[in-house]
């Protein structure tokens, strides 16, 4: 098991040789990146700026885990929507992003993006699922060839109205049925599953490719009132052997000050 971040904690830094230098300092084994922190669209990255990325974290030790955050940017991405034609370029732009995650040496991408994946007014969860099963199977081929894993994420019904429980994002992956698509779990997201967190990964974890480490209050692991004794040992009893990757959504403490302890706190129990 080991230890990532993600990068988006260090976007005011603006400087990826300095993040990685930083991170890897500290003890990190790997970074996850938000494409939005280089680019509002990820085909504005030309391929020497991502030479440029690979060869500063391969340098640096660091290992770049994947892609989180995905559909950000450019504006007008949907998942689930009933207009075909923006379902087209989500799928086109999920492809892109996945050339992007192999250009890189990432081999995971995590689907969260709340906003781009809601139901429209009045549509059925039925057909918002078919839509949704529609769009990733189209990225499934070159998901294969660039060896990247996309991972879906279930958010809490604060957050999402479409799989909004690690259930219906089961049955989602199921009704795909590739290897090259499976779960994330995120332990802010999991307040409202009806079993415990540590439960709740023993009972999906043959899905299990990633995890997001933070607390229900939006900052990082050790931050608030989840213990992590018991998270950690249910994957360990698991035999998860991926990353523990730090996501935080409150950015007061400044870069370091979360990085530093959110580290810190994880190594007592990994």
């Amino acid at each position: 098991m080991k230890i990532g971040i993600c990068n988006e904690i260090f976007k005011n830094w603006n400087n990826w040789q300095r993040t990685v230098d930083y991170v890897a300092d500290v003890g990190y084994h790997g970074a996850e990146i938000a494409p939005f922190t280089f680019a509002q669209d990820v085909n504005e990255i030309t391929a020497k700026q991502r030479e440029e990325m690979r060869r500063i974290a391969q340098e640096g030790n660091l290992e770049i885990i994947g892609l989180h955050w995905l559909l950000v940017g450019p504006e007008g991405l949907h998942l689930t929507t009933a207009d075909d034609a923006v379902r087209a370029r989500t799928a086109q732009y999920l492809i892109d992003l996945t050339n992007y995650c192999g250009d890189l040496g990432g081999t995971r991408m995590i689907f969260g993006s709340p906003k781009q994946r809601g139901l429209e007014e009045g549509m059925p969860y039925a057909k918002a699922f078919d839509n949704a099963r529609e769009v990733f199977t189209k990225v499934l081929p070159v998901l294969e060839a660039r060896g990247v894993t996309l991972c879906m994420e279930q958010l809490a019904p604060t957050e999402t109205d479409f799989c909004s429980t690690v259930a219906q994002t089961v049955e989602l992956i199921d009704a795909i049925g590739h290897p090259n698509f499976q779960l994330v779990l995120d332990t802010k997201a999991m307040t409202k599953e009806p079993l415990s967190r540590p439960d709740t990964i023993k009972k999906y974890a043959k899905y299990l490719r990633h995890y997001h480490a933070n607390d229900e209050n939006l900052k990082g692991p050790g931050f608030g009132r989840v213990n992590f004794a018991p998270i950690i040992q249910a994957l360990k009893n698991i035999n998860y052997d991926g990353y523990v990757s730090v996501e935080v959504f409150d950015f007061d403490m400044g870069p370091t000050g979360i990085a530093g302890r959110s580290y810190e706190y994880l190594k007592k129990f990994i």
